[in-house]
């Protein structure tokens, strides 16, 4: 009798979590960084000094990583929902 049938539920790794959280979090950052820069530019900050070179930047890179990120996550969870419907 086998213990591993295809209707099962493949167990969710940590490298899966960890992938999902760290995606999850970066698009959290990357709107929390667009209202940032839409209410100190309103209030006339200068943009181009300090910091807000790098949480422009943010705005721009975080969600294509996020994306990745997602992407990775379910490129893994359909191959190893594959193998194990394979039985290998």
């Amino acid at each position: 009798m086998s213990t591993n049938t295809p209707g099962e539920d493949v167990p969710v790794r940590r490298i899966d979590r960890i992938l999902a959280f760290m995606s999850l979090g970066l698009l959290v950052l990357s709107i929390v960084s667009f209202f940032a820069i839409m209410i100190a530019s309103s209030s006339g900050a200068d943009m181009s000094t300090g910091i807000w070179p790098a949480v422009g930047l943010l705005v721009y890179v975080a969600p294509i990583i996020a994306f990745a990120m997602i992407l990775a996550v379910l490129i893994m969870s359909f191959v190893r929902r594959a193998r194990a419907n394979r039985g290998g």
